[in-house]
């Protein structure tokens, strides 16, 4: 009970700093976001699968924290949507990187992250180079990299 308790008032305040009107609603399109700060990464299907199960039955753009708290309850308790480990990262940039060099090239990155498998928007892609690349030398070393962006799990 106490960890229910705990997680639901995790889960109340990260919807909270979206509740601009207090109103116990949010933009649908902050739902992302909060789930994401939560620890949780789902990708963009699962998230409209997720958006599906607390939308109204006729979508208002809002999402109510009633809907909202119990089904984000039992995706953290079930520890869905887990953060990939850094190991298995690190390999997925080795298999890019082709000359075994350590880095990408801001193209190369590019070309990757908006060609293939779920590609990134415009926007994400932007964020991600803003923190990736090295303005020195133009390249992703994406071992700093992925240090720096993955989440802790406690």
């Amino acid at each position: 009970e106490a960890v229910i308790a705990d997680i639901q008032k995790k889960i109340t305040d990260a919807f909270e700093v979206f509740d601009h009107e207090c109103n116990k609603t949010v933009d649908v399109r902050e739902i992302g976001t909060i789930i994401r700060s939560l620890g949780c990464c789902p990708s963009e299907g699962e998230l409209h699968d997720l958006l599906a199960e607390v939308e109204e039955e006729e979508p208002t753009g809002y999402i109510r924290l009633e809907k909202f708290l119990p089904m984000m309850t039992k995706v953290l308790m079930e520890r869905r949507y887990r953060p990939i480990p850094e190991d298995v990262l690190l390999r997925a940039f080795e298999v890019l990187d082709a000359n075994k060099c350590g880095h990408l090239t801001k193209e190369e990155l590019v070309k990757y992250m908006t060609e293939e498998g779920e590609p990134f928007t415009q926007e994400e892609m932007e964020e991600m180079l803003s923190a990736a690349v090295d303005p020195e030398t133009n390249t992703v070393r994406y071992r700093d990299y992925i240090t720096m962006m993955v989440v802790d799990e406690n």
